[in-house]
């Protein structure tokens, strides 16, 4: 009589791949395939030259003159010459009022009333309404930027000049009496159409019930909106926040265009300020020091924008 001595069933189920890990293996040639390109495009046009402008920002790197020939290393001496600096501590406070305004408040706000307006079943004409504020979108910076430039100029023959003359006001040079607002204001203009656009995605996610319980509970429209239909579209609005942020403190070309970062450097903002030093004065380190330290800027506020949409990433 021979007696076979049987492996525990633990042991066979240890030796053998579990279903899942088979099909993960089976699967990773085809992620490395459709996610590779995109991989690549980032790692060159994004990673690349940050990692290049980080080294450049520890050198005297220069487009002229002796240190465009032989550069060298001077460790933190860019960044300690930017922070001490006048104009770039100026320029930092200058994006800081126009990311406030313009992104923060402006286009939020903005965005946010015309998302609910266009959420109202008793709104007239929202194919014209939608339109209108999605023109702004599709226009071309530069061509944005010319237009802005007839609305508010100086001579008599401006839009804003003609407006202002029925109620017999003279003509006004606005951007140089107002030019921060007056960017900030075109900015809104330009960006209130991507706020509505999520604005109004994150409001249809709204379940309606409760909305209709918290209206029969006695609630009015804006304690429905405060209480119910904000804290559910909270993750969508931080969202947008980071990427509004984003793309306000990098503008450049809509302010540059408009008053070039005068008078006397009221429009100066970080954007202009690292233009003026890397190609205008030639200065490539000091100005990839200026880029990194407004790098560091959004990554802390993005990390605060994640913090408080309680995303985890």
């Amino acid at each position: 009589m021979t007696s076979t001595v049987t492996a525990p069933a633990s042991a066979l189920a240890a030796s053998q791949p579990p279903a899942r890990k088979r099909r993960r293996r089976r699967s990773t040639p085809l992620i490395a395939l459709l996610l590779g390109p995109a991989a690549v495009l980032i790692i060159v046009f994004i990673v690349a030259p940050a990692v290049y402008g980080m080294y450049l920002s520890f050198t005297n790197t220069q487009l002229t003159g002796f240190a465009a020939r032989s550069p060298k290393l001077v460790g933190f001496d860019n960044y300690a010459y930017l922070l001490t600096n006048a104009d770039f501590l100026s320029s930092l406070g200058h994006t800081g009022e126009f990311v406030l305004y313009s992104a923060i408040i402006g286009q939020t706000v903005l965005g946010m009333v015309a998302a609910i307006l266009l959420s109202r079943p008793w709104i007239r004409g929202k194919g014209i309404f939608g339109a209108a504020i999605l023109m702004p979108m599709v226009v071309p910076e530069v061509v944005a930027s010319l237009t802005w430039a007839s609305v508010l100029s100086n001579n008599s023959s401006g839009t804003l000049n003609l407006l202002t003359s029925f109620f017999g006001a003279g003509s006004t040079d606005w951007l140089q009496v107002v030019p921060l607002a007056s960017v900030v204001a075109v900015n809104i203009w330009r960006g209130i159409a991507f706020a509505m656009i999520m604005f109004q995605a994150a409001l249809e996610d709204v379940p309606v019930e409760l909305i209709e319980a918290a209206r029969i509970d006695g609630a009015r429209a804006i304690q429905v909106f405060r209480h119910v239909t904000l804290p559910l579209i909270r993750g969508p609005v931080f969202l947008y926040l980071l990427l509004t942020t984003i793309s306000t403190v990098g503008a450049f070309g809509l302010v540059y265009f408009l008053t070039q970062g005068g008078p006397a450097g009221q429009t100066r903002i970080a954007a202009i300020y690292i233009y003026e030093r890397a190609l205008q004065f030639s200065q490539i380190g000091i100005g990839s020091a200026a880029s990194m330290i407004l790098l560091a800027i959004v990554l802390v506020l993005g990390l605060v924008y994640v913090r408080l949409a309680k995303v985890e990433v």
